[in-house]
């Protein structure tokens, strides 16, 4: 499935007010949003599946790529359409050997150096983060800022999404700075209204896209 990385959700089941993941992805799903992460740090491995093949059903009849967090295990057994690694996880050349050539795997980068080896390692995509701050990733407490785009978008050719405190006020800026998309969660999954919200978000980025 090609990949649509305009609107890119990260799940977060501790800000979506008591809310589903299913319920979450199908408000954004009619927000716009054009792929899905399945993000899951403390589900054991019997639960995150059943979670994954359930949204898997929901994402594959509305032909949305699913890319699961981490667990290459979880992405091959619900047969998602790729996985995202960090740079801590798994190595890339391994990832991709395990799960073929014709899955997406994205690469979280935060400097030319892991942007350019994520590139030539063979990932789809880069996951630049944080562009701000986050509160939903506090370990990381440098960011790349609006202004330091640019040069990462220079020296690779693969689409990059761009994560970290993203939202309407700041989306069309990060898109003309040079990412293909932004990746979002709590200004989706916290929302009360999330159908909406998505929707401001990708009307941002598609104004920026012109």
């Amino acid at each position: 499935m090609k990949a649509d990385y305009s609107l890119y959700l990260v799940t977060d089941r501790k800000l979506s007010l008591g809310r589903s993941n299913l319920d979450v992805i199908e408000a954004a799903l009619d927000g716009g949003v054009t792929l899905v992460q399945l993000r899951e740090k403390e589900l054991g491995t019997q639960e995150f599946y059943l979670e994954a093949n359930k949204i898997r059903e929901l994402l594959k009849a509305r032909q949305i790529p699913l890319i699961i967090n981490d667990r290459i295990d979880i992405a091959l057994a619900v047969d998602a359409d790729g996985v995202h690694i960090g740079q801590e996880d798994m190595p890339l050349d391994l990832a991709r050997k395990i799960l073929g050539p014709d899955k997406i795997i994205g690469v979280s980068v935060f400097t030319i150096e892991e942007a350019r080896a994520a590139e030539a390692g063979g990932a789809d995509y880069l996951g630049l983060s944080p562009i701000f701050v986050t509160s939903t990733k506090p370990e990381l407490n440098k960011q790349i800022g609006i202004e330091g785009i640019r040069p990462i978008r220079q020296a690779v050719k693969i689409p990059i999404v761009g994560i970290g405190a993203m939202n309407a006020n700041n989306a069309f800026e990060a898109v003309k700075a040079g990412l293909d998309g932004i990746a979002v969660v709590s200004a989706i999954v916290a929302q009360k209204d999330i159908t909406s919200a998505a929707r401001a978000i990708k009307a941002e980025v598609l104004r920026a896209k012109g």
